[in-house]
Order: structure tokens, then sequence, then C-alpha cells
């Protein structure tokens, strides 16, 4: 039977938590900028610290909580979704009039780290309001490495194979428990996100922009504090840096961990880690030339808007230097490309994974081999260990079922007008959680707003199903899920 009281308890604790974490753009109206946002953010804190511990304690147990595999995936996939309701409880009161909706959806965007958004105007929001989202996406991207620590190896469709399943090296330990493994990945993130400050401050940014681009960096949500992104300062040292931290984030942070421990060996033999940095690279020389022989751009600029892109697409941040929606077909091809590979797994990034697209060509290289000589005996492998037929099978069902999902938000939002460019660009924005798509109307220089309020909770559903690594939820849906 389903532990539905140990699950209700955590969702009660998690939603206590995120009461406490609107105090702090409630501290920072009330006594920094000294304006009247500091309310929406004391009844949010409110309703949420009243509702959370009442949760709480009207399931609290004496005994030890012990989550199974079945309230593990319950746990994860309410607990965002509850998490992300109450989230928009400031947003949705805030001066920028939302309708709730828009306010979930917005919340929504953060705390998946997609980086879509709803508000026209970011320049004159509230500074409350860019706050609290920006710590949204930090807090989701601590979120989403600690799921992929406890849920995602169950899958096994690559969270974190990289220290739990037939590719790890069997010759080394890296810590001896996954508690020990979280506290540490956590310690490495908060590191990343002091070092980025201080990067990000010393290269010319105030301290309040500082902040809020060091969380939407390290967690790769991209949702930043002007409308024309980090294309808002011109400076090429500060898209240097973030250019840096953004491919830290989008790097399976068990690496930094093994670096931690003076294994320096591992980054250069991680496959994962040369594929990830070889396709930024090649992607964007092939982009920066054909942008530079088509129009009339300075080779500088056009090269640094080039690598600034495709680091951000790849990394699913979305963070933006130009207009690149107003690039030509083979350019903007090639970033859709991107946008579906996504980062490497055990990051913060969505999109399909390095690590996944590997075991597919893998095998298949396998299987045509096998084709040829039918009589030969074939064994996939990945970095000198064999790659097993249950990790093959669910690493092929993940990405059946991403296109699928795709292929079902695309249908549905033409349901409602949304032309089939549109349609195409904002499904994959949401399910790989990139945010900005490639059209005029959903890429850099656009917003959401415009889309009706159907399609806005289609695609919140695809920015959650991305996160969670689809599996998690759909695997709800199985009857055999809810038999004792």
């Amino acid at each position: 039977m389903l532990a539905f009281r140990s699950v209700l308890y955590l969702i009660g604790i998690l939603i206590t938590i995120f009461a406490v974490a609107m105090l702090i753009p409630l501290g920072v109206e009330l006594f920094v900028f000294k304006s009247d946002g500091w309310e929406e953010f004391a009844i949010g804190a409110f309703i949420a610290g009243s509702f959370g511990p009442l949760l709480a304690l009207s399931n609290y147990t004496p005994e030890k909580i012990e989550l199974r595999v079945r309230e593990a995936f319950l746990l994860t996939t309410f607990s965002w979704v509850a998490t992300s309701l109450f989230a928009a409880l400031p947003i949705y009161w805030s001066s920028l009039e939302l309708n709730f909706v828009d306010a979930w959806f917005e919340s929504v965007s953060a705390l998946t780290t997609t980086g879509s958004t709803v508000i026209p105007y970011l320049d004159n929001a509230p500074k409350g309001i860019l706050l609290w989202r920006c710590l949204l996406q930090w807090l989701g991207g601590t979120g989403i490495i600690l799921m992929a620590l406890t849920i995602l190896p169950i899958l096994r469709i690559g969270g974190m194979q990289l220290f739990r399943s037939e590719f790890s090296d069997r010759s080394e330990k890296i810590l001896p428990r996954v508690s020990q493994i979280s506290s540490a990945i956590v310690s490495v993130y908060l590191l990343f996100s002091i070092l980025c400050f201080i990067c990000l401050k010393t290269a010319g940014m105030g301290y309040f922009d500082a902040i809020c681009h060091t969380m939407a960096t390290v967690s790769t949500g991209g949702l930043s504090t002007h409308n024309l992104s980090i294309g808002y300062y011109d400076s090429f040292c500060i898209e240097l840096i973030t250019i840096i931290f953004m491919i830290i984030g989008g790097t399976t942070y068990i690496l930094y961990i093994k670096l931690w421990q003076g294994n320096f060996k591992a980054i250069y033999r991680d496959s994962q880690l040369r594929v990830f940095l070889c396709t930024i690279f090649f992607a964007a020389m092939a982009i920066g030339l054909w942008n530079y022989f088509h129009t009339e751009a300075n080779i500088a600029q056009t090269f640094r808007e080039s690598a600034f892109t495709t680091v951000s697409i790849m990394t699913s941040t979305g963070f933006t230097t130009s207009d690149y929606s107003k690039w030509a077909s083979f350019p903007l091809f090639i970033l859709f490309i991107l946008s579906l590979v996504g980062g490497c797994t055990g990051s913060t990034s969505g999109g399909l994974k390095v690590f996944r697209l590997q075991v597919l060509v893998a095998v298949a290289h396998v299987h045509l081999k096998q084709l040829r000589r039918q009589h030969s005996v074939y064994i996939p492998t990945y970095q000198n260990q064999k790659i097993s037929e249950t990790v093959a099978t669910s690493v092929l069902t993940f990405v059946t079922l991403y296109f699928l999902v795709a292929i079902a938000i695309v249908m549905l939002l033409t349901l409602f007008n949304l032309d089939i460019m549109n349609a195409f660009s904002a499904a994959v924005a949401a399910l790989s959680n990139t945010g900005p798509g490639i059209t005029e109307l959903l890429g850099p220089s656009g917003t959401h707003a415009p889309l009706p309020i159907p399609c806005k909770l289609i695609l919140m559903v695809g920015m959650i199903l991305g996160r969670l690594e689809i599996l998690t939820v759909f695997v709800l849906f199985m009857p055999s899920f809810w038999r004792t």
C-alpha cells in the first residue's frame, strides 16, 4: 500500500521551505528598495507558511520515513506541482496584474529552469519578483540534481549513470552513501554560485543583477532581469563568464566531485563531456561561418554571438545576446537540433542529454554490424563498459516517449490556432526546458504572453514532463503502480 502520509508530510516540508524562501525577496523589497512590493510576498509566505506546516503536522508519524520506489515517484511529481502553485502566489498578487495561469506559468518556467516568460517589460518589473524568479530557478536547479540522484537511477535512463550503473568505474568509489554525494554536489553548486557572482560583479554588473544572473546561469535557467537578457550589458567579459558557467551547469556534476578528490583524469576520460564540448565547438563554428559569409557583420561580433547562442541553447539556459530568430534557416536548424540534444546527464540542463544519444548510436552501430554478419556477436559499449539490455531499452523508451510527447504537444497547440512552426518551437523549447524558441513570436525578442491560456497550460505540462524526465510522470498512469 502506498504511504500517502509520508508523501504528504514531505510535500508539506517543501512548501514550508518555499514559504521561508519568500522572506528573501520580501526583505529586499522592504529594506533595500523600500517599495510596497513586499506585501505580496508577506501574503504568499503567510499562506504557504500556514498550509505547509499544517500538511506536515497532520501527516506526521513517529516512525522513520523510508520512501520506496512508488512513493519516490509520487513525491517527485506532486512536489513540483505543489511548490510551483504556491510559488505563483506572490507573482499573481504583484503589480504586474497577471491572471493566475500566467503567474503559475511564470513560476513553473522558473522552477523547471525553462526560462520562458509572460512578462513583457522586465526592466520595469518589481525587483522582488525578478529576484523571486531567479531564486526559483536556483532552487529548481538544486532539485534537479537531487532528483537525478534518487529517482533517475531507478529508471535507468541515464540520470546519474556515471556513478550508479554498469558504466561506472568499479575501481573507484566516489562516496559511500547517496546522502554524502547529495551533500557534496550541493556544496559544489553553492561554490559555483559564489564564484559566478564574484566574476559577474567584478566584470561590471551591479549587486542585484549579479545575484539574479548568477542564480539563472548556474541553474541554466536563463530568466534575466532585462528584456535584452545578457545583451543588455554589451560586455564581452560578462558574456565570456556566462559562457563558462553555462558550460559548467551543463556538465555532469559528479565530475566535479572527482576533481575535488584529485581525480583529474576523470575530465578527459569522460566520453560524454568530450562529445558535449566538441558539439558546442563545431556547432558554434558552423553557425559563425555561415553568418559571417551571409551577413555584413563584423567577424569578431559574428563569432561572439554565435558562440554565446550555441552554448546558451545547448545547455538549455536561454540567455540571449542577439535576436537569433532573424538568422537564416541553416543556423536556426542547428540551434533547433542543439535544443533537442541538451547537456550532460546529472546536470541542470534539459533535452535528451548527450549520454542517451551516445547509447543509441552505440546500439544502432552494433545492430548494423549484426545485420552485415548475422552469425557474429557484437556487444554495445560505453566507455569500455557493456551497455546492458535494460539500459538500452530504457533509453530507447525515453527517447521514443520524448518525441511522442513533443508531437502530442504540437497537435494540442495547433488545436488553438497556433501555426505549425510556432507550435514546434514552443513544444521543443518547453520539453527541453530551453525557454525561448526559434520563431519571432516565441524567440528572444518575444514572450509567451500572447498565447491563449490553454496553450500556456499545455506548455506548463510540457515543462514539468521535460524536467522530470517524462518516465517519472508516466509511470503514475500505469494501473500496476496503484495496485497494492
